[in-house]
C-alpha cells in the first residue's frame, strides 16, 4: 500500500520555489473580505494564536468539508517559503516528548519562548478517515502572526467551492485534490519539528 511508504511524520504540502500554499477555515466576515482583498481584515485578532495546515484534507477533517460553524470560508493561504522556513526555524512542539527534548522543564522553557508551535495529527483520506501517517500543523503567535498576516502572505484564495465539490463522493474528492508534495525541510529546524527524530 501507498500509505505504507509515507514517513510517519513528513511535511507535505503543495509548494512551488517560492510559496506555500495552507488552509484556514472562517467565519463569513473573515473569510470572504480576506479572499476579497488579498489580506486579513481587522476583525482578525493579531493577538492570537492561529493555525495553519499544509495538508487540504486535514482543513477538511477540522472544518467538515466547510460545513461547521464559525468554519464555513476555507482559504487557501499563499504564503512566501521564506516565512514557512522562519516559522519552522522558529517552532517547538506543543507536547513534551521524551527523546526531543532533554526534560519536561527545557521543554517548557522552549515553548514559552517561541512564537510558533507545531502538532502532528492523523492525516485524513478522501472520506476523512485518520491514516497511519502523521499531519503538521503550525500555530502562529505574537512574532510568527504578525509576520504571517503582514509579511508572508502573496495571495489568499476562496477554495470553499472546491471543499463542497469534493465533499460529494470520494471519486470527485480524489480527482480534486490538491497536488501536495513532500516539503524540503529547511536546516536548523528542531528535531520533532521536521518530523525525524520523534517518538
Amino acid at each position: 500500500m501507498a500509505s505504507l511508504e509515507v514517513p510517519q511524520r513528513q511535511i507535505r504540502a503543495l509548494h512551488t520555489d517560492e510559496t506555500v500554499t495552507v488552509y484556514q477555515a472562517y467565519r463569513p466576515g473573515i473569510g470572504l473580505a480576506a479572499a476579497r482583498d488579498g489580506r486579513f481584515p481587522g476583525s482578525w485578532k493579531r493577538d492570537r494564536m492561529t493555525w495553519i495546515k499544509p495538508s487540504f484534507l486535514w482543513m477538511m477533517y477540522r472544518c467538515g468539508w466547510a460545513r461547521k460553524e464559525g468554519q464555513e470560508v476555507v482559504l487557501a493561504v499563499e504564503i512566501r517559503r521564506e516565512g514557512f522556513d522562519w516559522a519552522l526555524r522558529n517552532a517547538v512542539l506543543s507536547h513534551y516528548a521524551p527523546g526531543v527534548h532533554p526534560d519536561r522543564a527545557a521543554w517548557q522553557r522552549e515553548l514559552k519562548h517561541s512564537p510558533v508551535r507545531v502538532q502532528w495529527d492523523p492525516e485524513r483520506d478522501v472520506r476523512l478517515r485518520p491514516l497511519p501517517y502523521r499531519s503538521l500543523q503550525l500555530g502562529l503567535a505574537g512574532e510568527a502572526a504578525r509576520r504571517y498576516a503582514d509579511e508572508w502572505i502573496v495571495g489568499i484564495r476562496d477554495v470553499t467551492p472546491l471543499a463542497r465539490a469534493m465533499a460529494g463522493s470520494a471519486e470527485s474528492a480524489a480527482s480534486l485534490m490538491p497536488a501536495e508534495s513532500p516539503y524540503p525541510v529547511p536546516d536548523g529546524v528542531r528535531a520533532g519539528v521536521s518530523g525525524t527524530c520523534t517518538p
